[in-house]
């Protein structure tokens, strides 16, 4: 199946199954990042204005998607935690990322990690990557899903209003 096919087949999942399928789709997305979240809630929220859905169905979708991309992340987060340290120090010497780096993302994501894993879920191409340094550094779970899920609550709602309010506005250019 090429990239092009599961992203299509993931709008799908959206259009035809709403809260069930943004929820599907946000995990998935956290878990295999080629499908981009900010695809996904904007047409969630597009969906929503075309339908003439009440308003608070945006502000649904946006919590179903932050808890489907919180399992996701979780997933993510227990990997990391079985591997470990040393384990992904094994893998990482392959990008270059050599004992001196993790040493410092050690001491910065001590001193920061709420931060990083909240805002962190908040900038793509970051978003997927957070739960691993939680999760080798064995970040206390409830902290992680909590700050994981406000932070994807933020992103998901805030990306589904701008479809929302996209659909609304070319509602009205258009006619």
């Amino acid at each position: 199946m090429s990239i092009e096919t599961f992203v299509q087949w993931v709008i799908s999942l959206v259009s035809d199954y709403l809260y069930v399928g943004i929820f599907t789709a946000a995990l998935l997305e956290t878990i295999f990042p080629p499908i981009p979240s900010e695809v996904i809630f904007p047409l969630a929220g597009y969906v929503v204005s075309q339908n003439k859905m009440e308003f608070f169905h945006v502000i649904g979708l946006g919590i179903s998607g932050a808890a489907g991309s919180t399992i996701g992340a979780l997933v993510i987060y227990l990997m990391a935690l079985k591997i470990g340290r040393e384990g992904l120090a094994r893998y990482l010497k392959y990008a270059h990322i050599t004992d001196d780096h993790l040493k410092k993302v050690d001491g910065w994501f001590a001193h920061h990690g709420e931060k990083v894993i909240l805002f962190g879920r908040m900038v793509p191409g970051i978003r997927e990557l957070v739960s691993i340094p939680a999760g080798f550094l064995k970040m206390r779970m409830l902290k992680f899903l909590i700050f994981t899920f406000v932070g994807s609550c933020v992103w998901s709602v805030s990306l589904s209003l701008v479809g929302y309010y996209f659909g609304i506005a070319s509602v009205h250019f258009f006619g």
